[in-house]
């Protein structure tokens, strides 16, 4: 059988006080703070409100409808932008990740959900505070004789420390916690979307400034056509064999194709001074990297679309939705927790001498612990209502969440079939300027042989110009197509981000002598 001890085997108060142990008072108390230590323990694994299970599951296709047919559906989306082999868009691209104002705007969002990561962290551990006093002191009492009887003066000295520590009964810090986490997770996500987001705008304006240049290098090629053509018209005018109505209409049809020259020359400055905004920089700071023409990128390889339920993944807004969901949901767990008792366990160390050198003697020292509990009572549906509060707010979430799926889907059909008809539409636009091209040449010889009127010149012409400058408007619709669907399947920046160095370092942040306002 164990060992039971009898009341005469255990020591008496007396010896026990002299062994050292605790006067019974004291026993009592730290009795009392196992307890609660313990069932704080026991509890450590409770938690209150709903548990986030993953993403809601949603009917999702199996197959893009649009996509044309044998088109690749597994593949990496990243750096899609290498598939337009243009090396100074690259190297715009590169350029704008590193200083673009929105993207340092997500990181500093990022680093903000991670400080409130630990901020809520701390909620799981005890808080403890110092504090120090020396204050003099001076006291007096009237004796019998209703006289003063004063005390000479004398510095007390007190020194003590407090701490405390609410125990996570029913999970509701834990949920906090959860909360931030999801909250930096979604953080981390809209930084991938304001990547996306940056990446598709720098190609499109780039694509859009090259487009603009090839239009104006036409207008002018065209123009000088028609300036011969002119010539060549008041040379038979002057032999008498045109009209002033031929000349007067070659005259204005060259001028009518010079006057879209400024028009196209200032929306390319408009494209180029947003490229030097995207890239952090002053309006005009890329625009001499377009002094020399260069073709409108032609995407060489088609992307991989994959299957629609990639999007959950490859999308980041849609990923970020779907984390403000989970930190939607956790919230209704802390909220839930509010509602139930909370027991905090207080201590704290005090000690007072008329000496600094006695703060330290046992005789001057005091000191206090146990737990305390607040318990619910009443409060008129308050705590009841938040709890309601948030799960209106879950539901929000998963609304948020369902329409940012569908704008999603919608958006990748778009652009596969805004790409696909603008691809077959090229293809007849660069058949009609391959005859209208043969056309014009016919009739101009035929006008310069006599053998036709000029009409047939002008209206070839015209119909050339119109063709050619239709696709050059269809090549550069293409290849914003292209970046359209590759920012509409989530594709983007794969190399690390760094989100851990602040756009500001502050400096002598101590203690120094405050300036004057500015």
């Amino acid at each position: 059988m164990p060992f039971q001890p009898t009341a005469a085997d255990l020591p008496s108060k007396k010896e026990r006080h002299q062994q050292g142990a605790c006067p019974e008072r004291t026993f009592s108390s730290t009795n009392r703070l196992c307890v609660a230590l313990i069932a704080s323990s026991l509890l450590a694994g409770c938690a209150v409100g709903p548990d986030y299970m993953g993403p809601p599951h949603l009917t999702l296709p199996t197959q893009w409808t649009n996509a044309p047919p044998r088109t690749k559906t597994t593949g990496d989306l990243g750096r899609w932008w290498l598939r337009l082999r243009d090396s100074l868009l690259t190297r715009l691209i590169d350029e704008a990740v590193e200083a673009n104002p929105s993207v340092a705007k997500a990181k500093a969002t990022v680093r903000e959900a991670r400080a409130t990561v630990a901020q809520a962290a701390a909620g799981l551990f005890p808080s403890v505070t110092g504090s120090g006093s020396m204050t003099d002191n001076k006291s007096s009492s009237a004796g019998s004789t209703g006289v003063d009887i004063g005390t000479s003066p004398y510095t007390l000295y007190q020194a003590g420390f407090d701490a405390s520590w609410e125990l996570d009964l029913f999970g509701g810090t834990q949920r906090n916690i959860e909360a931030a986490i999801r909250s930096e997770q979604s953080a981390e996500d809209e930084l991938r979307y304001s990547l996306v987001t940056l990446l598709g705008d720098v190609a499109a304006y780039y694509v859009d400034a090259r487009g603009y240049q090839a239009r104006i290098a036409l207008a002018r090629r065209t123009a000088a056509s028609q300036r011969d053509t002119e010539r060549l018209t008041r040379t038979k005018y002057e032999a008498g064999s045109a009209t002033a109505v031929d000349l007067a209409k070659a005259s204005a049809q060259a001028a009518s194709t010079e006057a879209n020259i400024p028009t196209y020359e200032a929306a390319l400055a408009a494209d180029t001074h947003r490229l030097g905004i995207l890239l952090g920089r002053a309006p005009t700071a890329v625009s001499g990297l377009f002094a020399k023409s260069a073709p409108v990128p032609a995407p060489r390889m088609p992307l991989p679309t994959g299957v629609p339920a990639d999007l959950l993944t490859n999308r980041s807004d849609v990923a970020s939705a779907e984390r403000k969901l989970a930190q939607a949901t956790a919230k209704i767990g802390a909220a839930e927790a509010d509602r139930y008792p909370s027991i905090s366990l207080t201590g704290s160390v005090g000690t007072s001498a008329i000496r600094a050198g006695d703060l330290a003697k046992y005789s001057s020292v005091s000191w206090s612990v146990g737990p305390s509990i607040t318990v619910p009572v009443f409060d008129a549906g308050k705590r009841y209502a938040t709890v309601r509060i948030a799960e209106a707010q879950r539901d929000q979430a998963f609304a948020t969440f369902h329409s940012t799926l569908l704008s999603a889907l919608e958006d990748v059909e778009n652009a596969l079939v805004a790409l696909s008809r603008e691809k077959a539409r090229a293809g007849k636009l660069a058949e009609a300027a391959k005859n209208y091209r043969e056309a014009a040449r016919l009739s101009r010889s035929l006008f310069e042989t006599g053998s036709s009127n000029f009409l047939d010149v002008l209206d070839a012409e015209r119909s050339l110009y119109s063709a050619e400058d239709s696709l050059i408007q269809s090549q550069v619709a293409i290849a914003k197509y292209y970046v359209t669907l590759a920012k509409a399947l989530g594709g983007g920046w794969v190399d690390p981000v760094d989100a851990a160095t602040p756009l500001i370092v502050d400096a002598n942040t101590g203690p120094h002598a405050r300036e004057a306002l500015r």
